[in-house]
């Protein structure tokens, strides 16, 4: 599947200014990729407009993966070759795990490429608007063990940021929400959207917690 990023007129004013800042966004030197030995991947960043206002779909992996068990995440995965590029794995990858109908996607912007060096993969975000929003839900329960659209509103407030310390002593940022604690890439790809699109609000940055054990434990299996 390959599909072309482009502004359409039916984007809501309120993500215009992201979508049109996201691809020039500065990727910090840490997650800049290597000029090879990675492997090519795909997020989708889907903005909606759900009861609780402005939304983004995430989900939760399942504890059972060998990779990645129990975390938060934007849909996505690798890209394959049927995939034609980062636009097509991010759809193709988040129809698999979440059930949605990529027909009801405009698809607006690809941000640079980031890496992920735990995993060794240089990831594409893609921007994309949920112009005809589809019924979600963990479609497929061996990978992914919920599905939630989580409001800006939630994401943006500060009582639900936090700083996380992994076992390294490495500080990272972090969100209570929906009964998840997003962290590691994903947390830090979303505090990245927040402040490149202007949304982000004051937050203690001194609220520092250690990342749980159990999480440890899931994540150690890689």
């Amino acid at each position: 599947m390959s599909v072309e990023p482009s502004m359409e007129t039916d984007c809501p004013e309120w993500l215009r200014d992201f979508a049109a800042e996201a691809p020039r966004m500065q990727v910090p030197t840490l997650l800049r990729p290597p000029a090879n030995g990675a492997r090519a991947a795909a997020v989708l960043i889907l903005f909606g407009e759900g009861p609780d206002g402005p939304d983004l779909l995430l989900l939760q992996r399942a504890d059972t993966l060998r990779k990645h068990a129990g975390q938060p995440a934007f849909p996505g995965g690798g890209v394959d070759p049927g995939d034609g590029g980062p636009v097509g794995a991010a759809l193709r990858e988040a129809a698999e795990e979440t059930g949605l109908d990529p027909s009801g996607v405009t698809v607006l912007a690809a941000m640079p490429e980031m890496y992920v060096a735990h995993s060794g993969y240089r990831v594409t975000p893609v921007v994309a608007w949920w112009r005809e929003p589809s019924a979600v839900d963990a479609a497929d329960p061996r990978e992914v063990a919920s599905v939630a659209r989580v409001p800006l509103s939630e994401l943006t407030d500060p009582a639900n940021r936090l700083r996380i310390r992994g076992p390294s002593g490495h500080l990272g940022p972090a969100f209570r929400v929906r009964g998840m604690l997003v962290w590691g890439f994903t947390a830090g790809l979303l505090h990245a959207v927040l402040e490149t699109a202007g949304w982000d609000l004051p937050w203690d940055t001194g609220r520092v917690e250690d990342l749980p054990a159990q999480v440890i434990d899931l994540a150690s299996r890689e």
